[in-house]
This record gives structure tokens, C-alpha cells and sequence, in this order.
């Protein structure tokens, strides 16, 4: 994917908007380590109820099998922090809500909870469109918190403009 600060979160909105009216399209986002923020950046855009659909902040392991239908084994298994979860949670946000995109970003904001083999800043991402094959990406950001976070959520937005361009 192309560098991920060359455009604000705003214009990647902005551009993913218009991109979904035009298809008379809705998105959905399921969110984990960005509590909230995907959902947040849609709809501070003015008029984004006719492309916004809803947000999922799925925190918990509970959170992601109660709302996303996440299989618990496979969190056991693979951990929330993984591409098979991101797939479920994209999948899962697509299939509960109707609509034809979902977004989903799982990671380790930090500053702890990284591992030998997650470490902090580490987020994966998928991606559901109708009729087309579920995405999924993996990136290990740099930065404190707020810095991960922040790339976190323009990755998941310019990744929903690639799969629409496919």
C-alpha cells in the first residue's frame, strides 16, 4: 500500500464518500485498538448518514464473538491480534449489518501488551466487499499511541478505496 501520511484522514474520507455514493454503497467498520476512531472520522464528514452505516468497537474477546461472530477458538488459537480475526470481524460486520464494504483493524496500540512476535504497533486489517474476495493486511507501525492509532485509521480508510478500485 502506498505511504500512509500523504494524505490527511479527512481527504481519504472525503474521497472514500464520494466512492460510495456513486456505487450507492454503505460502510461499516468493525474496530478494535482504534476504540471507535474509523467511525469517528465518517462521520465527522457532513452527510456521511448516506454512506455511513454503523460501527462495531469490539475491545474484548466477548465483544468480538457477542458482536462480530468471531469463533472463540480461533482467538484462542490465533489471538485477537491476527489476519484471521480481522477476516471474521470484517466478514462478520458484513454480514450483520447488510452492507456492502466493512473495514476491520485489530492491533497493539501500545505502549505495552507487544510480544517477541507481536510487537507494539503491530495491526491487521480486513477488508469485506460484496463480490469480491475478503483482504487482509498486516502492518507494524512506529510511534507512541496515539501515533499507531492515528496510522491505524488511514490505513483501514485509503485500504476501503483500493478494494473499491479493484
Amino acid at each position: 500500500m502506498t505511504n500512509m501520511l500523504d494524505n490527511s484522514i479527512n481527504e481519504v474520507v472525503e474521497n472514500l464518500a464520494a466512492a460510495l455514493v456513486e456505487r450507492g454503497w454503505r460502510l461499516a467498520a468493525a474496530e478494535s485498538c482504534t476504540g471507535g476512531w474509523i467511525a469517528k472520522a465518517c462521520t465527522d464528514l457532513a452527510g456521511s448518514s448516506r454512506w455511513f452505516d454503523r460501527g462495531y468497537v469490539s475491545y474484548s474477546y466477548p465483544a468480538k464473538e457477542e458482536q462480530l461472530g468471531v469463533i472463540q477458538a480461533d482467538l484462542e488459537v490465533h489471538g485477537a491480534v491476527s489476519e484471521p480475526i480481522a477476516a471474521q470481524m470484517a466478514l462478520g460486520a458484513r454480514q450483520r449489518s447488510g452492507v456492502e464494504l466493512t473495514l476491520s483493524a485489530t492491533g497493539i496500540a501500545g505502549p505495552d501488551g507487544g510480544l517477541p512476535n507481536k510487537p507494539v504497533g503491530m495491526v491487521c486489517f480486513g477488508w469485506s466487499m460484496r463480490g469480491a474476495i475478503l483482504v487482509t493486511d498486516t502492518h507494524v507501525f512506529e510511534g507512541d499511541r496515539e501515533s499507531i492509532r492515528h496510522q491505524t485509521v488511514l490505513h483501514a480508510l485509503k485500504g476501503c478505496l483500493q478494494v473499491l478500485e479493484q
